[in-house]
């Protein structure tokens, strides 16, 4: 299903990242950064919640906007009951939506955001993700206290905030459609190879957005994948050679992007919620502006699964968001 826009913006984004982020090679295009992962709290979910205020602080900074004038703020997270969302935000907005699409949070933010502009209920919203390594680790696996080995195929949850400002007013940078993705099962059961229980999901809606739009790859300066890593980004490139004879020249993925996978021990690549967000908020958003880039296809893929549904040996499906971002 295929959303046009008119009259949606992204005016501004904000970024703010840990350690691991702050050593990587889009440093210099953070707001804020962090050395450590308490970033001075007690707690890491705390320090997640931390990340979400400062982001939210930053974007109204850089913005102009104060908090009263937020008509809606959509976030999400990968903590239980999206916490770091609900936490983070308090006192901001006059609307709340949290969201849970896992790592692909921070494009369905966008598009639920972007219908409520586009319908004019609302002139403006912010759309939130975040996710922090340690939080993610402790719910999702293991503490990382117990030293427990991983796979090379495992991804390393990325740590940080981004927030993005969409306005009907006009900015330089147009949302000028969107596809919203379905749950797709290819009856993948590792929880340390995501990239590959993505990838299908990645596929399905850039095909179904090829068909229901009448483009082609090269429509796009570039096209971004979430978080497949580096084994899921193969995937991802050969099956559609392979199979649809689409080669795709003009494409990365956000978690080989976020991190140099060379000198940082981080597996295959960023995942999280905050990882495509931090890479497309940041050093994507200033190609656009600088006219560097026209036309960027995002694909934000997630995971949709829990623990429990692991240990009663169910599938881990996956889904997958995209969104036109397009200079005026």
């Amino acid at each position: 299903m295929t959303f046009y826009y008119k009259n949606v913006y992204l005016e501004e984004t904000a970024t703010i990242t840990g350690p691991y982020e702050k050593n990587g090679p889009l440093r210099n295009y953070f707001d804020k950064t962090y050395d450590d992962l308490y970033m001075g709290e007690k707690s890491f979910e705390k320090a997640e919640i931390k990340l979400v205020k400062d982001s939210l602080i930053m974007l109204m900074k850089k913005s102009g906007i104060n908090k009263k004038e937020v008509d809606l703020v959509v976030g999400g997270d990968l903590l239980n009951q999206i916490t770091a969302s609900t936490y983070g935000s308090y006192g901001v907005g006059n609307g709340f939506v949290g969201i849970y699409g896992a790592c692909s949070s921070s494009v369905l933010g966008m598009i639920i955001a972007a219908n409520f502009i586009e319908s004019n209920f609302i002139n403006n919203a912010i759309c939130l993700v975040s996710s922090h390594n340690m939080t993610s680790e402790k719910q999702f696996r293991y503490p990382t206290e117990y030293g427990a080995p991983r796979p090379k195929t495992a991804t390393f949850t990325a740590t940080g905030a981004a927030c993005s400002y969409l306005t009907n007013e006009e900015s330089d940078v147009r949302v000028e459609c969107a596809t919203l993705g379905r749950i797709i099962d290819y009856e993948q059961k590792d929880p340390n190879g995501m990239g590959k229980a993505m990838a299908p999901a990645a596929i399905d809606t850039l095909l179904r957005h090829f068909q229901e739009t009448g483009r082609t790859a090269d429509y796009y300066d570039l096209i971004l994948t979430g978080d497949l890593g580096i084994y899921g980004k193969e995937i991802f490139k050969d099956y559609l050679s392979k199979q649809y004879k689409i080669k795709l020249i003009n494409y990365n993925d956000c978690g080989v992007m976020l991190y140099d996978l060379k000198k940082q021990k981080v597996l295959a690549g960023a995942s999280g919620p905050v990882c495509s967000a931090l890479v497309t908020y940041s050093f994507i958003f200033h190609q656009l502006k600088k006219k560097k880039l026209k036309r960027v296809l995002l694909l934000a893929t997630g995971a949709l699964f829990s623990p429990t549904m692991l240990y009663q040996k169910e599938n881990i499906n996956s889904i997958c968001h995209a969104i036109s971002l397009e200079v005026i």
